[in-house]
């Protein structure tokens, strides 16, 4: 029999973790609750669990503070869970490197919905032991690599947040192709974002304030529609 999945619940909210518990435990899944963000640091170097749902209003360390430290050494995947739904969170969120972020409250047979679309997408971005192919795209002065996420420029490493990345190797890996920005987040996300499309925008802004225009290639914007990695 294989292995249960392992769900990490962090939220001081012990009446809301239960409750995700439960509707995990009966999707058969393994979970394991915390209420407050060093916590939730040590049971994650002792759990080892194959995706966080992180609270961000916890007491001590934030959500955001400890979605940056996983993120600084694991690629786990993680659901960010807030009751404040300004897209401004939302986006630092998913800048900070969460691979989904749901508004409390939120309908718990959507949050297992989603937490099933998280898992089966990170399963399908692992590369099979035994034929790691590396993925990368190079141009001038440029190299961006999604097997081990890092960016090249002008021979200079260029840290950015993951959905930052995956959004510039996918608009690189199709050059002067356009897309809308729906087709961005569908992408990207692995579903249809819940939100403006003004995500989208924000991480276009924050490629372009890293990777500035060069003048065989550029980041595009296509009015009206969206955007395409211009090669000349």
């Amino acid at each position: 029999m294989a292995a249960k999945q392992k769900i990490l619940i962090v939220d001081d909210d012990a009446n809301i973790a239960e409750i995700i518990s439960l509707y995990l435990n009966k999707e058969c899944f393994d979970t394991m609750i915390v209420g407050d963000g060093e916590e939730a640091l040590r049971a994650f170097k002792t759990y080892d669990p194959n995706l966080i749902l992180l609270d961000l209003m916890l007491p001590g360390i934030d959500g955001y503070q400890v979605c940056r430290e996983i993120r600084a050494k694991s690629m786990t995947p993680i659901i960010m869970l807030s009751a404040k739904g300004e897209i401004f969170d939302k986006v630092l969120g998913l800048e900070l490197g969460a691979d989904d972020y749901m508004e409390k409250p939120f309908d718990s047979k959507e949050l297992v919905a989603r937490v099933k679309a998280v898992l089966r997408r990170s399963a399908s971005q692992k590369p099979r032991d035994e034929e790691t192919e590396v993925k990368s795209v190079e141009y001038p002065d440029l190299k961006v690599n999604l097997t081990n996420y890092s960016v090249l420029y002008f021979g200079q490493s260029v840290e950015m947040p993951p959905k930052e990345l995956e959004l510039l190797f996918f608009l690189a890996s199709s050059p002067n192709q356009v897309f809308t920005r729906e087709q961005l987040l569908d992408h990207i996300w692995g579903y249809e974002y819940i939100g403006d499309t003004r995500t989208v925008d924000v991480h276009i802004k924050r490629l372009r304030e890293k990777i500035k225009d060069h003048e065989q290639w550029h980041i595009s914007t296509v009015w009206g529609i969206g955007y395409k990695f211009e090669v000349k």
